[in-house]
């Protein structure tokens, strides 16, 4: 199996995982963001996109193909240290 990032809540964790067939004796590595993480970013990026013009569906885009990409790296072991 190919390293992937998973972004899910905690209570949605062990579902995530079954979904994907990965076996619940595995062991996975998990990382916890501090709760307000993912707003503070979005909120500080916020006058960036809209001064680039680009539409909520246009950076959703942009944030799936970095993640394809990210998946890729660690998948060929290129992954930023």
């Amino acid at each position: 199996m190919d390293a992937d990032i998973i972004e899910s809540t905690a209570g949605e964790v062990a579902a995530e995982l079954a979904r994907r067939g990965i076996d619940p004796n595995r062991r996975v590595v998990m990382a916890v963001e501090p709760d307000d993480w993912l707003s503070r970013g979005h909120a500080a990026l916020r006058p960036l996109v809209e001064a680039a013009g680009l539409t909520d569906a246009q950076l959703d885009l942009l944030i799936k193909d970095g993640r394809r990409a990210a998946n890729e790296a660690m998948r060929l072991g290129n992954a930023p240290a």
